[in-house]
């Protein structure tokens, strides 16, 4: 089990740097902390389909308003586009941290299929 020691927020860069207890230090954008939120909205729950998250789009600018602890096991990370529903676990950041490269670039091809197909309409025949 990880425990984070500090969280440093960059304004500037909109990155958060994550201190763990190991030494282990992280570096998250916003855009990818925010498209990759805990909260059932992002996380798709409830819904029927086979992609376990909603793609959340258009995130690239958006910034943390606001850092709020959680106990001693999470924070919750207010964004200046409205979304605070998520708590960002020490276990899920970590998560998060080791697995960036892998979801990124899931989310990535997930952004690129979006775009492809957004504008097919699938048409039905019937006999």
């Amino acid at each position: 089990m990880y425990i984070v020691n500090k969280l440093h927020y960059h304004t500037v860069s909109k990155t958060l740097d994550i201190h763990f207890d190991d030494e282990q230090v992280f570096t998250l954008s916003c855009e990818y902390l925010r498209t990759h939120s805990p909260s059932a909205e992002v996380q798709g729950h409830g819904n029927q389909s086979k992609d376990p998250l909603n793609l959340v789009l258009n995130k690239q600018e958006v910034a943390v308003k606001k850092l709020e602890p959680v106990g001693h096991y999470a924070v919750k990370l207010v964004f200046d586009d409205g979304h605070d529903s998520g708590l960002y676990s020490w276990q899920y950041l970590r998560a998060l941290s080791e697995e960036q490269t892998e979801r990124w670039q899931r989310y990535q091809a997930r952004v690129e299929d979006y775009h492809a197909n957004k504008d097919r309409i699938p048409i039905k025949f019937t006999p």
